[in-house]
């Protein structure tokens, strides 16, 4: 378990550093830039399966217990360890993150984005993959700081050289706004560690902020609060996103909607809420105001887009969509219940399977239709999806469905469980404030459901026009791609227990202070 963390974590390094070299001569085969395509299949599929195999040895009846733990001395004189580990809160980011890389190698397999050397962009994105799985498994402040950084440079160069129209202003305003959060976040982070005289996740954890002044959590949660809220996205720090969305390629969107921003909220869960309690509780309804603002500014800009006549971009729609998403995210956090943070982690799961698969099927209408222009889409009557395209407009309405949360399906019991979690926060929070703050979750979904309805209207509906060239439905490797989302959406929705089992415990134990 130990070896297959590490291989985990390290492994994408190694193959990142392998497909920068020349091949052996009995693998190039006729075309060297599908042979390093397939390199990196056969990596990021290597990897999935090492996670497979690593949740299958996990120990299911103590999901709150640190497994896999790897603990080394690195950096002496401050304390600072490759201490590594997983629990049910982290394992199922880790799969997430394996399936998820695992899916884009092989989909860029069959459909490279346009750019430069496929061999920087199968590098790029197994450094990306390493990053964010290390940041998943570390367990030592330090360490997550470097790990969290580790994925800013690839996804900058994916944006930038692969994306499409705008990418370098994208690119770069992606880049700024996370850099100057992280330099944020690490001010706060070298003040706990140096405050309490150590800088190891699970010690500080199991200290619940004894060792910490109150003023020194205040600060130290508003600094670190900010580098997380950034990658998060948290309104009204989001700006970045629907640039960065909207120029990346296909397999940038996904990752980054499906782990990179899982990031962020993952730190909130992992860090600020064990180690700095009280400063949290000090924030907790300002980050639930916030987060609320999110969901109905999300949702309100997306039905702005999907207006007949405003020229809205679907991938821009979808990104903006992310904002609401992870606003129910952020409002799970903020109510420092288990049953709120619960609901918090359910929905990362969730909107990372969602969203991902949206993002791969507005690709795909785009590389079909030339755009992703609403209004060129539906022109008269509707792009007609329904008729030119049946199984792509069906997994596209069904997509829309299960993120604006359709009972039944992975979106659906985050989102309830976080406006649950509102209806009765952790004592000492305003309960008033928060079922205000219910309230206009609550009124969120209704808006969720307006513009996901709006969009399938328009661009899978409609009569069926002839047209100088046909449009082709979902391909072999397409649906490859695909499938293991849909089918995790269901499985997620109908038997929650797979995820809340592995969480609950582990949350239970976070929020007592590191007791059981």
């Amino acid at each position: 378990m130990q070896f297959l963390l590490a291989f985990i974590v390290v492994g994408p390094l190694i193959g990142a550093v392998a497909a920068l070299l020349p091949a052996p001569r009995g693998l190039r085969g006729k075309n060297p830039d599908q042979a390093v395509l397939r390199h990196g299949v056969t990596v990021t599929g290597a990897i999935l399966v090492a996670a497979i195999v690593l949740a299958l040895g996990f120990d299911h009846d103590h999901p709150s217990r640190m497994q896999a733990t790897t603990d080394i001395s690195w950096i002496p004189a401050l304390d600072v360890r490759i201490h590594l580990g997983i629990d049910g809160i982290s394992l199922p980011l880790l799969v997430l993150t394996a399936l998820l890389t695992f899916l884009c190698a092989l989909y860029s397999y069959f459909k490279m984005p346009d750019g430069p050397s496929p061999k920087a962009f199968v590098a790029l994105v197994l450094v990306l993959e390493s990053g964010t799985l290390a940041t998943f498994a570390v367990l030592d402040l330090l360490l997550f700081f470097l790990a969290f950084e580790m994925v800013l440079i690839p996804m900058y160069f994916l944006i930038a050289r692969w994306g499409g129209a705008q990418r370098q202003a994208a690119a770069w305003k992606f880049i700024l706004y996370t850099l100057l959060g992280s330099v944020i976040m690490l001010l706060g982070l070298l003040l706990i560690g140096l405050k309490s005289g150590t800088f190891d996740m699970v010690a500080l954890a199991t200290d619940n902020g004894r060792g910490l002044t109150s003023s020194v959590q205040v600060i130290a949660v508003l600094a670190i609060g900010i580098g997380l809220a950034v990658k998060t996205p948290m309104w009204p720090l989001h700006s970045w996103l629907p640039d960065a969305h909207t120029a990346a390629p296909t397999v940038g969107s996904v990752l980054l909607a499906g782990v990179l921003l899982k990031m962020g909220t993952y730190g909130f869960v992992r860090i600020l809420l064990p180690i700095t309690p009280d400063g949290m509780h000090t924030f907790a309804p300002y980050l639930a105001a916030f987060a609320v603002v999110g969901i109905v500014y999300g949702s309100l800009a997306c039905l702005a887009l999907a207006r007949p006549g405003s020229k809205g971009d679907l991938k821009r729609l979808i990104a903006y969509s992310s904002v609401g998403h992870m606003g129910f995210v952020l409002l799970g956090i903020a109510t420092m219940t288990p049953t709120g943070v619960n609901g918090a982690l359910f929905a990362n799961i969730a909107h990372g399977l969602i969203t991902g698969l949206l993002f791969f099927l507005v690709g795909a209408v785009r590389d079909r239709y030339g755009t992703a222009d609403l209004d060129t889409l539906s022109g008269a009557t509707g792009a007609a999806l329904y008729g030119r395209a049946p199984r792509l407009g069906g997994l596209l309405a069904f997509a829309a469905v299960a993120s604006l949360g359709l009972p039944g399906l992975a979106g659906f019991w985050g989102e309830m469980l976080t406006l649950f979690g509102a209806f009765d926060p952790a004592p000492g929070l305003s309960r008033p404030a928060f079922l205000t703050f219910m309230s206009i979750g609550a009124f969120g979904t209704l808006l969720t459901a307006a513009y996901m309805l709006i969009v399938v209207r328009r661009v899978c509906m409609g009569e069926k026009r002839e047209e100088p060239h046909r449009i082709a439905d979902i391909q072999t490797y397409e649906f490859a791609a695909w499938t293991p989302l849909a089918a995790l959406t269901v499985l997620a929705g109908l038997w929650p227990a797979v995820l809340l089992g592995l969480t609950d415990p582990a949350v239970q134990k976070l929020l007592a202070g590191g007791k059981s």
